[in-house]
């Protein structure tokens, strides 16, 4: 299928833009409400823009009609508790599907690299239409937190690990990349997570905040990722004999080496 993408994704499918004072802003997302909604960890979500404008965090493929993440309906309720961050989701000019802010409880660099998943963004995206992306907002203080994205899931030599202080502005083509939070705490980390159309405002976004891949990865010990690895096999091999015992399939993929 042939889709609208922005060319500065296209090499590495994902930038960093310059950071956000963050500091000057009030902080809009310890008033929001929160639904229980898991993902990638211990997680609740306080949703901005919803399928119908609820206060829900399903996938817009899940409602009656189906349809994919775009024309998100604004939660009023949330909205009105936060102006700045419904602005800094509106501000490229861009399609926002889904937003939300994520509250994610500390976890260790192994419970993130066992969570690590691909979004389904572009379900029913009709072809001819931009691609669907993902900005990802840091606004609580996180500075040795990363998050981790990878090409191959069982591979850590595609591993790139961004740090999260307040104001990191990542946008990620999360079709492309598993990924999740090691988030080390001690403290909830907080992110303003949109969904967003590729398309001219997009890439015009983009240019405007310099938008390119980082430089290098913080180094990590060969021995924590080793073992990390060893922890996701362990975990996915002990899920699908749960899920076999349970007649029921197991539709992740499978380490090639396994």
């Amino acid at each position: 299928m042939s889709y609208i993408t922005s060319p500065a994704f296209e090499k590495k499918g994902y930038v960093v833009l310059d950071a956000y004072d963050q500091a000057a802003d009030p902080q809009e997302w310890l008033n929001l409400q929160y639904v229980d909604w898991k993902s990638s960890g211990d997680t609740r979500w306080a949703p901005l823009a919803s399928a119908f404008g609820e206060m829900e965090c399903n996938g817009f493929w899940n409602h009656t009609p189906p349809r994919t993440d775009k024309d998100g309906v604004w939660v009023q309720a949330n909205v009105d508790k936060a102006p700045i961050l419904k602005a800094r989701a509106e501000e490229p000019g861009a399609n926002v599907g889904r937003c939300r802010v994520i509250e994610l409880q500390p976890n260790d660099y192994a419970g993130a690299i066992y969570n690590l998943h691909q979004d389904d963004n572009n379900r029913l995206n009709p072809d001819g239409t931009g691609w669907i992306v993902r900005s990802f907002f840091n606004l609580s203080d996180d500075p040795d937190s990363v998050l981790i994205l990878r090409e191959d899931r069982f591979d850590p030599e595609t591993e790139v690990r961004i740090p999260l202080p307040a104001g990191s502005q990542v946008v990620v083509d999360t079709q492309r990349f598993w990924h999740a939070v090691w988030h080390t705490g001690p403290a909830p980390r907080y992110s303003l997570i949109s969904s967003w159309t590729s398309g001219p405002e997009l890439d015009a976004y983009v240019q405007k905040y310099h938008g390119a891949p980082q430089a290098a990865n913080p180094p990590l010990d060969q021995a924590v990722i080793d073992d990390a690895q060893f922890q996701m096999k362990r975990r996915l091999a002990e899920r699908a004999a749960t899920l076999a015992a349970q007649g029921k399939k197991d539709h992740a993929p499978k380490d090639p080496e396994a």
